[in-house]
């Protein structure tokens, strides 16, 4: 694992290692807009988390999961802490460790 003090780095850090496509979280996938592309749960691991607090709001806390699908794409997703928790399916708050 690799430290970072921002989320900008994060993410920079992991495009210079691959992670080149966003991915967004869908109820049931995460899906790649630049390529069309759905990974269900069982279709992605994530490879790495990097956790950031906001020093004096709460609303600047933030993950950033480095995925990579079973057949090789690789990208980063980014969430704020669960915001979606509530509108994913049960697999999808299990593989990315959702609290609601």
């Amino acid at each position: 694992m690799y430290d970072y003090t921002t989320l900008s780095e994060a993410i920079s850090g992991l495009q210079e290692r691959g992670y080149t496509y966003d991915f967004n979280l869908r109820p049931d996938c995460l899906h790649c807009p630049e390529l069309d592309r759905q990974l269900s749960p069982d279709e992605f691991t994530i490879t790495e988390t990097y956790r950031f607090e906001g020093m004096s709001n709460p609303d600047d806390n933030a993950v950033v999961y480095g995925i990579a699908s079973n057949d090789g794409l690789k990208g980063t997703f980014v969430d704020a802490y669960g915001t979606y928790a509530d509108t994913v399916s049960e697999q999808m708050i299990q593989k990315l460790n959702f609290r609601r």
